[in-house]
């Protein structure tokens, strides 16, 4: 990588030295305030976990429509990811990150107090823009705010707290089902239990918004728009008074440009795209094709499949949101000490061993008159440990790997448009593991064979083209990748 080999006296090529950073503390209380929308991102992404049946019980759809229902938020998702980066660029990140807190808000009163299915989609779409701001804004924020030495640490903020999100969703929705009798009977003010699953987001939402009024706006966007008193009174809190010029200076440099940013950054002089962005948009395509939404969003369906009843179903479901908590945590401890590469190779060996796995059971699954497939026996306790190992294996690895990767692989000149791009495709890969798996419920063998697939590929693209990031600051990232005609391997 560009800064481990900086010529001698070149003293704005050198890389910032971690003793440089005085207030970590600071870095950490501002990271985690950006990371709330993640957790509005895994809240919002999961509450329909437990309102599919009744959705589907209340507005008689079949498994189509069911599907794009649930589907409905990640277009929303993929379509406020292509666009934050632009924005971002224009208003700044706070603003941006008060725009998703609104979007949440907005979307859980719509979907709880919709009366028809397309209400749903609508509401379920404007909380999917607000997801896909927050994915590509904290991300992007988060690493131009921290220090190289704990950037990956603060970066994975990011995926626990999605996680948190999911689990507090699952938590919700259990609460609120056992407190009802069902998540179809009502409950308070004579809505059903499903619809307040929906409202309880407003919660979050209002949190994330007046808490983005306590941090400070990114440096490297206020360098950007030429407002160089406010960067460095950002820089000094972070940094300390040292090398605070020098920083400054060397972040002008990489921003350094006579236009406005746009999507034609992308490109490179000599024609085509940086490889980098490349590089990012397989990561995000490969992290949802592996299927690990799947597992989030139809679990209660699969656990009832494999012979459980609904409440169990749905007590096993938080389960699998603790685990996925907890392995995130083995992330953040070691990113930052064995790097990004190891944590995905590692992560997609698990993946791919677990989820064939999965596929063989599934395959030798008795099908039932409706077309319900059962796994009686040894078999369903298999699936169940295998599932919940392929959350270990995804969450100690791919899951907050990947964002971190994203919010610091980019050059700073092009990081919000590349981030928006990757954000972008890894929403819709994801919408087309949702929509598709509805359909695929009487052959879960096929579906969790392709998911194994895309796990094994994962390893070798990783393998091959990625390129490892771990202690190298932003500004040290420029010139490489930017002259670099194409993505390469880094070990």
């Amino acid at each position: 990588m560009a800064g481990s080999n900086a010529p001698a006296g070149d003293e704005s090529a050198l890389p910032i030295a971690d003793d440089d950073f005085s207030s970590g503390g600071t870095a950490v209380r501002i990271a985690s305030v950006a990371a709330l929308g993640g957790l509005l991102f895994g809240y919002d992404s999961a509450v329909i976990n437990g309102a599919v049946d009744s959705i589907q019980e209340d507005f008689g759809i079949g498994n189509a429509e069911l599907g794009f229902a649930v589907a409905s938020a990640l277009l929303g998702a993929a379509a406020g990811a292509m666009t934050a980066g632009r924005i971002a660029d224009m208003i700044g990140r706070i603003s941006v990150m008060k725009i998703a807190a609104a979007l949440f808000l907005i979307s859980a009163f719509g979907t709880g107090f919709a009366h028809e299915v397309w209400s749903v989609v609508l509401f379920r779409i404007v909380g999917g823009i607000g997801v896909g701001v927050a994915s590509v804004i904290a991300p992007a924020y988060i690493a131009e705010t921290s220090p190289p030495s704990i950037r990956g640490r603060l970066g994975s903020l990011q995926q626990l707290a999605i996680v948190l999100g999911i689990f507090t969703s699952f938590a919700v929705n259990w609460v609120l089902q056992w407190a009802a009798g069902g998540p179809n009977e009502p409950l308070w003010f004579g809505l059903d239990a499903w619809r307040w699953m929906f409202l309880m987001m407003a919660i979050p939402a209002v949190l994330y918004g007046a808490l983005a009024f306590t941090i400070p706006e990114s440096p490297r966007y206020l360098v950007a728009s030429h407002k160089i008193p406010e960067a460095r009174k950002v820089l000094s809190m972070l940094l300390g008074q040292k090398n605070l010029e020098i920083t400054i200076d060397r972040i002008k440099e990489t921003l350094e440009r006579e236009d406005k940013p746009s999507l034609r950054d992308l490109k490179k002089p000599t024609g085509g795209i940086y490889g980098i962005v490349w590089v990012g948009l397989g990561l995000s395509i490969f992290q949802q094709f592996v299927g690990i939404n799947v597992i989030f969003y139809y679990s209660n369906v699969l656990w009832q499949a494999v012979g459980f009843s609904a409440d169990e179903s749905a007590i096993y479901t938080v389960i699998t949101s603790v685990i996925n908590v907890l392995t995130t945590l083995i992330a953040i401890a070691l990113i930052d000490k064995i790097g990004r590469k190891p944590l995905l190779l590692i992560g997609s060996s698990g993946m791919a061993v677990t989820l064939i796995t999965m596929a063989v059971i599934f395959a030798n699954a008795t099908i039932g008159p409706d077309g319900t497939p059962s796994l009686p026996g040894a078999s369903g306790v298999i699936a169940l440990i295998a599932a919940n190992l392929f959350v270990v294996a995804f969450g100690m690895s791919w899951g907050p790997v990947v964002w971190v990767l994203l919010g610091e692989m980019f050059p700073n000149r092009i990081r919000a448009a590349a981030l928006g791009i990757a954000a972008a495709g890894q929403w819709a890969a994801n919408w087309l593991i949702t929509v598709t798996f509805p359909g695929l419920r009487e052959h879960l063998g096929l579906a969790y064979g392709f998911y194994g697939l895309c796990a094994v590929l994962s390893g070798l693209f990783v393998w091959r083209w990625v390129m490892e990031t771990k202690g190298v600051s932003l500004e040290d990232m420029h010139g490489e990748v930017l002259h670099d005609a194409s993505p390469k391997a880094a070990t």
